[in-house]
């Protein structure tokens, strides 16, 4: 089988749980470090999918790689490989999909409830609602094509599903690691603890019990987007 593309864009946020998930189905995958100067391939031939992480900079940033990778992930679509989007992966999939990547009302940080819409009834089954991992400023909007199936009081448009395309603004692939890792960043932020952004400690806090139910649902969402895989 052809692997799966990961394209990590920050040392911090590599592909965390979403690479245990593909190790226990036996699904090959290969990591890109874009952070590290590696450049995006000129096409998805060679892959059963793309999937985008997230990172501090933003989609409508002047880098060399993101009109690339707006481009590959075009090409995905028209070739109908599937792509899934984590936060900036997100952003960048609703941007190549003739969407807008703007700021948020407010800054999101920490867990927070996302609510299930009527159009994610294929992707998450009965799960109406979770606590999902948040780390943004900006957000999307939903590009043509677009279902919106996650939203939250604080940002409307948390998932979206576009044939086989999965794109989140939250993180369901974070690990205990990965939170406590971005949480030595939060100062940086330059934001005080609100009602959308919590602090390391609250962050922490009931930590493994958070991940194991937020990975119940993530089990849900990449489940169904690796029926769209293109085998050989």
């Amino acid at each position: 089988m052809k692997p799966i593309a990961i394209f990590r864009h920050s040392p911090g946020e590599g592909p965390g749980y979403f690479a245990t998930f593909l190790d226990r189905h036996s699904l090959p995958w290969t990591l890109f470090r874009i952070d590290e100067g590696v450049a995006p391939p000129p096409n998805p031939d060679q892959f059963s999918a793309l999937c985008f992480m997230g990172g501090p900079m933003s989609v409508n940033d002047d880098l060399p790689w993101i009109p690339l990778t707006l481009d590959l992930i075009r090409q995905a679509d028209a070739r109908g490989i599937p792509v899934i989007g984590h936060c900036l992966g997100g952003q960048l999939m609703a941007k190549a999909f003739g969407g807008t990547v703007d700021r948020n009302p407010v800054k999101e940080i920490g867990w927070g409830e996302v609510e299930a819409t009527p159009a994610a009834a294929d992707w998450l089954g009965d799960a109406a609602r979770f606590q999902a991992f948040h780390w943004h400023g900006e957000t999307f909007s939903l590009p043509q094509g677009a279902a919106r199936i996650l939203q939250s009081v604080h940002c409307t448009n948390q998932a979206f599903v576009r044939g086989p395309h999965l794109g989140m603004q939250c993180h369901v692939e974070m690990t205990d690691t990965m939170i406590q890792s971005w949480c030595r960043q939060w100062a940086a932020e330059g934001v005080p603890a609100s009602a959308s952004v919590q602090t390391p400690q609250q962050m922490q806090t009931d930590i493994d019990r958070r991940i194991a139910s937020m990975r119940v649902v993530a089990d849900r969402l990449y489940g169904r987007w690796i029926r769209g895989l293109v085998n050989p």
